[in-house]
């Protein structure tokens, strides 16, 4: 007879995970929902393998919602290395060195950096998922055939020059044996959606005319979230192996992991909140409109009652009423 499918918690709530180097998200992703044992989870965005940072994990009916974050900015720390190219725009590919950037002018670095704040056409790196008539780009090169991937529009809202080591001076160590890059610059961006670090470290080793692609990347914001406020996978791992050596209930192991994730609402702080009394949230949980007094007058809304309790987001209707768009169970 055949073992029957144990059927996972019904928690809600977001875990800010920092992702550890080397790991897929979608591989942390189901190792924290079997820590967590979790019915129903999923992430925010990936995270290529090499990069480490923030990933925010949705459990439950914050499922809902993931894609405000999705489409949210993203914030990042990366180091791009010049000097050489990557066939995949960042260290895991093969590298191949160009020519010597240790001679780069300072001035020329800063003033190139700094030309890519604003809205911009950028064309994404032939390893991504983005899909070509069905296929996925990184299938399509690992099978040697070439794809004109089309430009996308994207913003770059801040961008930020940290540091630059040029020559004997540069840090990174090289997974593949002796360096083949010969400067360094740390930079720091805020990007909106679909921005990828790597076509930018591409373009701007293109536009010194050395050659770059990015040695290390690091997510550090994700909408309102900080990667202040993450817990890095060790640390749940470790609640749960104590708990287990200890022969902790499973109610106090459950307490001491759901402590670790925020409020549904927080990520959506951007919207302006509108508060119900008990009648109107009634009503609007059965999928009717309500008017609300002070209200804005369009857009998407958070919607909550005066306890506090979370209800999910409204749109403001051609009647100036508040319609429910997407709301939480129960």
């Amino acid at each position: 007879m055949a073992r029957r499918k144990r059927r996972g918690r019904p928690i809600d709530g977001i875990l800010l995970l920092d992702k550890p180097q080397g790991a897929g998200s979608n591989t942390v992703l189901q190792r924290v929902k079997h820590l967590y044992r979790a019915a129903k989870a999923g992430h925010t965005g990936s995270l290529d393998p090499l990069a480490t940072g923030l990933l925010p994990i949705c459990f439950g009916e914050a499922t809902k919602f993931s894609r405000y974050m999705l489409d949210a900015d993203k914030a990042y720390e990366t180091t791009v290395c010049l000097g050489a190219s990557s066939d995949t725009g960042d260290l895991d590919g093969q590298l191949q060195r160009q020519c010597d950037a240790s001679e780069l002018d300072s001035t020329a670095i800063e003033s190139t950096v700094a030309s890519f704040l604003g809205e911009q056409m950028q064309k994404p790196p032939i390893y991504s998922a983005l899909k070509h008539k069905g296929e996925r780009l990184y299938d399509l090169a690992r099978q040697g055939i070439e794809v004109d991937v089309p430009e996308r529009p994207i913003t770059v809202h801040q961008i930020g020059l940290r540091a630059i080591r040029l020559g004997e001076h540069c840090q990174l160590e090289m997974q593949q044996g002796s360096a083949l890059h010969s400067a360094e610059i740390d930079i720091d961006m805020r990007v909106s959606k679909g921005t990828y670090v790597r076509s930018i470290a591409r373009d701007i080793g293109e536009m010194l005319g050395v050659g770059a692609f990015v040695g290390a990347l690091r997510r550090t914001g994700v909408a309102p979230f900080s990667l202040q406020r993450s817990v890095e996978l060790a640390q749940i791992e470790n609640i749960v192996q104590s708990a287990h050596s200890e022969q902790a209930a499973d109610e106090s192991l459950f307490a001491e992991l759901d402590a670790k994730l925020v409020p549904i609402d927080e990520a959506l702080s951007h919207l302006p909140l509108v508060t119900l009394d008990d009648d109107s949230g009634f009503y609007l949980s059965r999928g009717n409109p309500v008017q609300v007094s002070g209200a804005p007058l369009n857009g998407q809304v958070r919607i909550a009652l005066g306890s506090g309790r979370f209800l999910g987001i409204g749109e403001i209707d051609d009647n100036g009423r508040v319609a429910p768009r997407r709301l939480v169970a129960g």
